[in-house]
């Protein structure tokens, strides 16, 4: 079984302010090209707007109606910044 990288992502939304964290999980080493990304915990007044496994693709609605990509910002959680 493959290894999972999991992360916290700040999620901030520009139109209203609302945010929080989302814990996300990828495949450790993506084959042929899927990273298997997936949100594992969606914080309080965020939904998935459209599923996607690359994030960048992944859209996030806020409770005030805005869209934006998950990886629209590099925030992350103190403690949770990526491996170089």
């Amino acid at each position: 079984m493959a290894s999972r990288d999991r992360y916290s992502r700040k999620l901030e939304c520009a139109k209203c302010g609302a945010s929080g964290f989302a814990e996300a999980s990828e495949n450790d080493s993506a084959k042929g090209g899927n990273r298997g990304f997936t949100i594992d915990v969606m914080p309080k007044g965020f939904t998935t707007e459209r599923n996607a496994s690359d994030p960048a693709k992944h859209m996030i609605r806020c409770r005030c109606g805005n869209v934006f990509a998950f990886r629209q910002k590099t925030v992350y959680a103190p403690g949770s910044e990526p491996r170089g």
